[in-house]
């Protein structure tokens, strides 16, 4: 084990934004072992706040679903693979030939865009007040590292399940929350393997070496390329299918549970 990547919310981090001090402990351990740590989210960098304030984190994540590379020390972005507007024009008006009562926004390196109906009274707030503009008028001049697609009325499987075939020529497409119908897009052959490979290789790490967690079919490309990859036993059926391990569930630390065996395999427990 010389390299462990981990997904956040729902592996790591709760529905409340908290990460258990004995997963804290158990991270802490693996860097102090020698062990790279490096986090794997679909989230974009202003909302890493658990991996500074709790875990005291200051090296690279990777973002957006592999889309962008964040030096989480100097606050800066060291490699973003952006989408075309015109792609995200087309793919929008795909899904919204399937479903009318669909509603967008977009991811960028700086900040976030929506057009009108994306937000509602659960996440008006988190938004920030941002004001819902058609994207022919919000992305121009903007990089654009994540396309997102919001439908209320289906389930987020049958959503990804209509929509994936439809836009693959433009986009991929995958989903990482587990009750609401959103899509996460972004530039075709891109997502959290192939940017955790690159990661991996610039510092000689094998596959082999790599010990991964996720539990979203985001993380399935992931947990399928690392020599070790556990879903975690409260995650998505695709995601359990896709790994060759099994992490006992958040509820119960699993990934504090395999990192500290693994600790002490090596002898540095």
């Amino acid at each position: 084990m010389r390299l462990v990547a981990s997904d956040m919310d729902g592996t790591v981090v709760g529905h409340d934004g908290r990460m258990s001090e004995r997963t804290i402990r158990a991270f802490r351990a693996c860097a102090e072992s020698g062990v790279d740590v490096v986090f794997v989210t679909g989230r974009p960098p202003r909302w890493l706040q658990p991996l500074r304030d709790q875990l005291g984190h200051t090296g690279t994540v990777i973002c957006s679903n592999g889309a962008l590379t964040y030096d989480l020390e100097g606050e800066r972005v060291l490699e973003a693979t952006l989408l075309d507007p015109e792609d995200i024009y087309s793919a929008r008006d795909i899904i919204r030939g399937l479903f009318p009562a669909a509603t967008f926004a977009a991811e960028t390196v700086s900040g976030f865009k929506v057009e009108t109906g994306f937000a509602d009274e659960a996440t008006s707030e988190l938004l920030g007040g941002i004001t819902a503009q058609p994207f022919e008028e919000s992305l121009p001049g903007e990089q654009v590292v994540k396309f997102l697609a919001r439908e209320k009325d289906i389930s987020p499987d049958a959503f990804l399940a209509a929509v994936r075939p439809a836009v693959a020529h433009l986009v991929s497409t995958t989903h990482s929350a587990p009750t609401v119908a959103l899509l996460e897009m972004a530039v075709p052959e891109i997502n959290k393997s192939v940017t955790l490979a690159r990661y991996a290789a610039e510092r000689g790490i094998d596959a082999a070496d790599v010990v991964a967690f996720g539990d979203m079919p985001n993380d399935i490309q992931m947990l399928d390329w690392a020599g070790s990859g556990y879903a975690m036993a409260s995650g998505h059926p695709d995601a359990l299918a896709a790994a060759n391990l099994v992490a006992p569930p958040f509820d119960e630390d699993g990934v504090a549970q395999v990192l500290e065996e693994r600790l002490a395999a090596l002898g540095t427990a």
